[in-house]
């Protein structure tokens, strides 16, 4: 515990430039999704000029570019109203040119399903589905928004790593570097929370996360469930994402620790997947 509390003290220390700077955030998002989320996709799908791409929990829109360069036309959708008026800004020259749509919008809503039915050639989800609630449902009705052959791409932190909780979100300083507490029973955790005077508002985004939780296991019976295919998969021992906003090399668990069910999940920090 205390290799992983000064070790998670240094990344919390080294994450508060993206979380305190909209540019640097952006900018991470880009390149991420270039180095990363864009060629893992590409394994499975051509991606070029006409592929149409819907970004659900599209945040600052920065994950859209590489597909923009590449001339896909795309939507980006956020229930966060600030977050919208960031992509909007950061997007403008490709809405401008009628490339990119960003819209604040529930997807359940019958007006969007009316208007979207069949669209996309790709649907991105990227560290959005455990925040989804009822994903049991939430995975086959993205099925709507496919055009014949489209494919979904999920990347998630899995429930049981050092901070599937996201605890790092915590404003108080021990709460955001313990891992693995999350996991404690539901009373447990909130009590923990609550004492360290953390915010309601936190806790309550916190313990919402909790509800959701989401296993690899788990999430490879939904998709089996919701009559989708797993096409591609990539677990990590170190989130590429944590390149960013650690200064850490992603590294991509071993065969073995990621072939032992339920275990994998403690030390796996991300999972890609495209199912269609």
């Amino acid at each position: 515990m205390c290799k992983w509390y000064k070790f998670a003290r240094k990344l919390q220390f080294l994450a508060l430039k993206q979380h305190l700077n909209d540019q640097v955030r952006f900018d991470q998002q880009v390149d991420n999704s270039r180095s990363y989320v864009l060629p893992f996709i590409e394994k499975t799908h051509q991606i070029g000029p006409g592929t149409a791409v819907f970004e659900v929990g599209t945040a600052e829109g920065g994950v859209l570019v590489p597909f923009l360069e590449r001339g896909c036309t795309c939507l980006g959708v956020d229930l966060a109203p600030e977050r919208i008026v960031l992509a909007k800004a950061f997007l403008e020259p490709h809405i401008a040119a009628g490339k990119a749509e960003i819209l604040l919008k529930n997807i359940y809503d019958d007006d969007f399903l009316a208007r979207f039915k069949g669209a996309f050639d790709i649907i991105i989800l990227k560290d959005v589905i455990e925040h989804v609630p009822n994903q049991e449902a939430f995975v086959p009705y993205l099925k709507n928004f496919l055009k014949p052959g489209g494919q979904i791409f999920f990347g998630f932190p899995p429930w049981y790593m050092p901070f599937g909780g996201h605890q790092q979100i915590c404003r108080k300083k021990w709460p955001s570097v313990v891992p693995y507490y999350h996991i404690l029973p539901r009373f447990m955790y909130r009590g923990i929370l609550q004492a360290s005077g953390e915010g309601e508002d936190v806790v309550k985004e916190l313990m919402e996360i909790k509800d959701t939780q989401i296993t690899i296991e788990r999430f490879e019976r939904i998709v089996k469930a919701s009559g989708l295919k797993v096409l591609h998969k990539e677990h990590y021992l170190i989130n590429p994402i944590y390149k960013y906003k650690f200064g850490l090399q992603p590294r991509k668990q071993t065969p073995l620790l990621s072939w032992i069910p339920f275990f994998r999940n403690f030390v796996t920090t991300c999972v890609y997947y495209t199912v269609g």
